[in-house]
């Protein structure tokens, strides 16, 4: 089988298409919690703490200084602010996968315990049960 027949059988696969649709969907997803985030959540964050940029919040571990041949060398920081964002985004992705998956469970769930009606006797065992019937008599 040639390389490009194996390639499209494998790209015409509904799994493939699906798992495709997903990643591009889930990363416009997670740009939309991003900005909302650092553009909704955030700024509320800041105001309620006192700070106008929280993401900016960081715990200086060494303060910057000037090297010996005159070059600045940055400061150490833990950046706070910028992980609680990335925490607030997880939780707000995580919180949505959640409800999908509880939604998805559902529906399979409703269609499993719908009771299908059973299948009409074929003519051979209706034939067969009126036989049964008449030598009961």
């Amino acid at each position: 089988m040639g390389f490009m027949k194996e390639f499209k059988e494998f790209i015409n696969k509904g799994n493939v298409v699906d798992l495709a649709v997903g990643v591009v969907i889930g990363g416009a997803f997670g740009k939309i919690v991003s900005s909302l985030v650092d553009d909704i959540v955030s700024p509320i964050i800041g105001l309620l703490i006192g700070e106008t940029d929280f993401s900016a919040w960081k715990l200086t571990l060494k303060a910057g200084s000037m090297g010996a041949d005159g070059k600045e060398i940055a400061p150490v920081t833990m950046n706070l602010g910028s992980f609680l964002e990335a925490t607030i985004d997880f939780v707000i992705v995580a919180f949505v996968i959640f409800m999908i998956v509880k939604a998805v469970n559902k529906m399979k769930r409703k269609k499993a315990t719908a009771p299908s009606a059973p299948p009409a006797p074929t003519k051979d065992q209706v034939l067969l049960t009126e036989i049964r019937d008449l030598l009961r008599k």
